[in-house]
């Protein structure tokens, strides 16, 4: 069974000096709230801006060793996969990105439309 590829649309977002290693930012891309966070080791990750329990801004959260944890809840991430830590069955959606000549993108999949998860705590 083959996977199927998707175009992906980019949007320029911000610099590589607006986002330090180690911080987090939230950024508004064609109407959706986009969590970005600069890991150790120059990564940057793109995951959806508000958390899939009840929809407050991620990052108004904490972002420590790594871990993502929401303000409203405490629900944790793991910044570098967007798993949950606690609770375990939730998943951030995680959003294309790249880096040219210092810029940062954000990349949408053509055609799809949903681009968060929503979770309830078990």
């Amino acid at each position: 069974m083959m996977n199927e590829v998707k175009a992906i649309r980019w949007f320029p977002v911000l610099t590589l000096d607006d986002l330090w290693e180690g911080e987090m930012i939230d950024v508004d891309v064609e109407g959706e709230k986009v969590l970005l966070i600069h890991l150790a080791g120059e990564k940057i990750v793109a995951y959806q801006g508000i958390c899939p329990h009840q929809e407050i801004l991620l990052a108004d959260g904490e972002l420590k060793d790594d871990i993502l944890t929401c303000t409203a809840h405490r629900w944790q991430f793991d910044a570098g996969t967007g798993e949950g830590v606690n609770p375990k069955n939730c998943q951030l959606y995680r959003y294309e990105v790249k880096v040219e000549d210092e810029q940062v993108f954000v990349g949408f999949p053509e055609g799809e439309t949903r681009r968060y998860n929503r979770c309830t705590a078990q």
